[in-house]
């Protein structure tokens, strides 16, 4: 019943683990979202394991200037994780997304993704392909953080978490 968040570029441990989808803040005037559904993650997390909340944030909201070695960390937490949980409050302005459209096109036929997109975002009409393309594939899609927790956590539940 713990939770450890691994920041960007830190190891990645094995074990049950999350991979927090979606728009960086790109400015530090813009609040991420990923301390939402963190919170949330560790309310749901009932199992003995320690689940890992993979967050391709540097902790502080630090800025780093090398970028390959973050794509690098953010693939292996994408191959690696249990269930990605995609969280798009779509914003052009301020949380565009491009890279999450991309990333989520990567991963939508893995078996281990949700799509959380909602409906009161700034721009909710610009995740209209990606909701569509979800449900082609099975995708679970849901409106709120605690409904997109809970599909990760059903997710996750298909694997073994008590070794």
């Amino acid at each position: 019943m713990t939770v450890s968040v691994v920041w960007a570029r830190e190891p990645i441990p094995s074990g049950p683990s999350v991979f927090l989808a979606g728009p960086t803040p790109r400015s530090k005037t813009v609040a991420s979202w990923r301390p939402q559904a963190i919170q949330a993650l560790d309310a749901a997390w009932q199992a003995p394991r320690t689940l890992h909340i993979l967050v391709p944030e540097n902790p502080g909201g630090l800025r780093e200037t090398e970028y390959e070695d973050q794509i690098e960390w953010e693939w292996e937490g994408l191959d690696r994780a249990s269930a990605i949980l995609f969280w798009i409050p779509r914003d052009l302005r301020t949380l565009p997304g491009f890279t999450t459209n991309v990333e989520f096109g990567f991963v939508a036929g893995s078996g281990r993704t949700v799509l959380g997109c909602p409906p009161e975002c700034p721009n909710p009409e610009r995740n209209r392909y990606l909701i569509r393309l979800a449900r082609r594939l099975g995708v679970a899609v849901t409106e709120t953080m605690a409904d997109t927790v809970a599909a990760a956590m059903e997710i996750i539940s298909m694997i073994d978490v008590t070794q």
